[in-house]
C-alpha cells in the first residue's frame, strides 16, 4: 500500500507520520485489497480547541473509503480516524464475503 501524507499549516513531523505508516500497515495486512491511502493532517481554527485534524482517504476496489477526526491532539484524531476506517472496511469486507 502506498501512503501519501500532506502537512497543511504546520511543519512535518517523522514521528507521526511513522505512528501513522504502522497503523496503516496493521490496515494493510488484513485488509490486502487496499491500495493507496492519502492522509491530511492539518490545524484548523477552532475557538474550542479541537483544532487538529486528520483526514484519510483509501483507495480499495469499490468507492473509496474515507473517515476524518478532530481533537484537541493529532494522536487522538489519528487514532479515532482509523478506527473510524476500519468499521468501514470490516462492512466492505463483509460485502466481499456475501458475493
Amino acid at each position: 500500500m502506498v501512503v501519501n501524507i500532506q502537512y497543511q499549516k504546520m511543519n512535518t513531523s517523522e514521528s507521526m507520520s511513522s505512528l501513522l505508516t504502522k497503523k496503516l500497515d496493521r490496515l494493510s495486512k488484513k485488509y490486502n485489497w487496499i491500495i493507496k491511502a492519502n492522509v491530511i493532517f492539518k490545524i484548523e481554527n477552532d475557538k474550542a480547541k479541537m483544532d487538529k485534524v486528520c483526514e484519510i482517504e483509501l483507495s480499495a476496489p469499490g468507492p473509496r473509503l474515507f473517515a476524518k477526526s478532530r481533537n484537541n491532539d493529532f494522536e487522538k484524531a489519528m487514532t479515532e480516524t482509523v478506527d473510524e476506517l476500519k468499521r468501514q472496511l470490516e462492512k466492505r469486507q463483509e460485502l466481499f464475503v456475501r458475493h
